[in-house]
């Protein structure tokens, strides 16, 4: 919200279509009745796809790398060159499934890096909390004051919560790599799924832009269950290790559907489009034993699907 104060009524913003249900919620429904208008753009399928979308008006380009929850990747330098042809367009780059351990999109252009310090970055699942990174001098000052303004001031303890949780976060994020590709490389395999989604996975669409742009990659992971909406809702349900909850990013392994969860604003034609299905089930696979997390799904899997 602090970010978007940097703009006035009658501009544009260019976004990802694939992104956090919470800010396709906020340009929709609040944004547009502060006069700011949204375009959404393909940026996973072409980078051109964001320049198509640049009107007069255009003031900030949205981008979120990893898309949630479909997990496609954008070129964030490619998107950097094409914002930099037209003065007075911030590049504003969603960071937080990746945090600046595996992704660090201000080395390739990006004005402003947003992280939802709730997530991986604190760790702990105890800690509501965002932050906005920049080099501009005069842009950290105007957020500064914005966020003062606005009243987005967190408490003592909340940072120093997170403080703490920066601590291990070059540790969590290996681990969190390790497990979250070990699941998927599981899931890929059996035969109760139709689709793994992980930046990680030479199957994925980007394999060769993750390897060039980021280090590594999180615990996040997608997947469509076959069948439907009672399949992935029985899989859920039958989960004993994983938590059945919308967060991501902390200890405890977390599971999801975001058709009626995290991406329920969404409307359902849109959904269509982004292929958030009945079938497709989010993962951010935490920290346990990954053996312990594997036989979890594997047991999920079959009470969702009993026969083949």
């Amino acid at each position: 919200m602090t970010v978007t104060h940097l703009l006035k009524n009658g501009d544009h913003i260019v976004s990802v279509n694939d992104v956090y249900g919470g800010t396709n919620r906020y340009f929709q429904k609040v944004a547009v009745n502060n006069g700011i208008t949204v375009s959404f753009a393909d940026a996973s399928a072409s980078p051109a796809n964001v320049e198509k979308c640049i009107k007069p008006n255009t003031k900030m380009v949205w981008v979120e790398t990893p898309t949630n929850p479909t997990l496609m990747m954008v070129d964030i330098k490619a998107v950097s060159e094409i914002v930099k042809k037209f003065p007075g367009i911030l590049l504003v780059v969603d960071n937080t499934f990746q945090t600046p351990y595996f992704q660090r999109p201000l080395d390739l252009g990006a004005d402003i890096v947003l992280h939802s310090l709730s997530k991986y970055m604190n760790g702990h699942s105890d800690v509501i909390m965002g932050a906005t990174i920049t080099t501009n001098k005069e842009l950290s000052e105007k957020l500064t004051f914005y966020q003062n303004a606005v009243g987005a001031v967190p408490s003592p303890f909340d940072c120093y919560l997170v403080n703490r949780g920066l601590k291990t976060l070059h540790l969590r994020m290996k681990e969190h790599m390790v497990n979250g590709l070990a699941v998927a490389h599981y899931l890929e395999k059996n035969p109760r799924v139709e689709k793994v989604l992980h930046p990680g996975l030479k199957s994925h669409p980007q394999y060769e832009l993750g390897q060039r742009q980021c280090r590594g990659f999180s615990g996040m992971i997608a997947f469509y269950i076959k069948g439907g909406l009672e399949e992935a809702k029985t899989f859920l349900s039958a989960l004993k290790v994983i938590t059945l909850a919308e967060s991501l990013g902390g200890f405890e392994s977390l599971a999801e559907h975001p058709g009626i969860m995290t991406h329920a604003s969404v409307p359902e034609n849109e959904r269509k489009v982004l292929n958030i299905s009945d079938s497709l089930i989010r993962l951010s696979v935490g920290l346990e034993d990954k053996d312990d997390l594997i036989e979890d799904v594997e047991q999920a899997l079959v009470k969702a699907i009993p026969k083949l």
